[in-house]
């Protein structure tokens, strides 16, 4: 079986290996959450707000994919299992069945605006490490244009 030798200390290792593996965590249950709102949503923006709901997920597993790539690089295992998902996740959970599309929104923006302060603490946390740093703060902005976009629509 082959090792990755991290190109880290192994105490920023597990820094920046935390930072990833929470980043992973907020950004798969976000992808989760944009696409069960994007089944449910209803309203008279419907539409505009379903399509809205897919480039976020498109967004967060895409970044998921970055995140989780990063962390095998530096010799950290990521975890994504639902399971681990379920029990780590910070996000709200949304309520099931049809939602509205403003309550839709209300729990987009709140969903961004929380997974955007953890990102931020994250940044502050790999500071040492650029590389990482860079990649957390490049999601980072992508999630604030989405919670801009979905934010003016309150």
């Amino acid at each position: 079986m082959a090792v990755v030798k991290s190109p880290l200390s192994d105490e920023l290792r597990t820094v920046v290996g935390q930072a990833l593996q929470g980043s992973l965590i907020d950004l798969i249950d976000l992808s989760l959450t944009a696409k069960q709102t994007h089944w449910n949503v209803t309203g008279r923006t419907f539409k505009m707000v379903h399509e809205q709901l897919d480039e976020l997920t498109a967004t967060a597993r895409a970044a998921s994919d970055q995140v989780a790539e990063r962390a095998v690089m530096i010799g950290v295992n990521p975890d994504g299992r639902v399971q681990t998902v379920a029990h780590e996740t910070s996000l709200p959970t949304v309520e099931p069945g049809w939602l509205p599309e403003d309550k839709v929104i209300h729990a987009v923006v709140d969903a961004l605006a929380g997974t955007i302060a953890r990102f931020r603490e994250r940044i502050e946390a790999v500071e040492s490490e650029p590389v990482t740093q860079d990649l957390l703060i490049s999601i980072t902005g992508q999630l604030e244009e989405h919670h801009w976009m979905f934010s003016v629509q309150r």
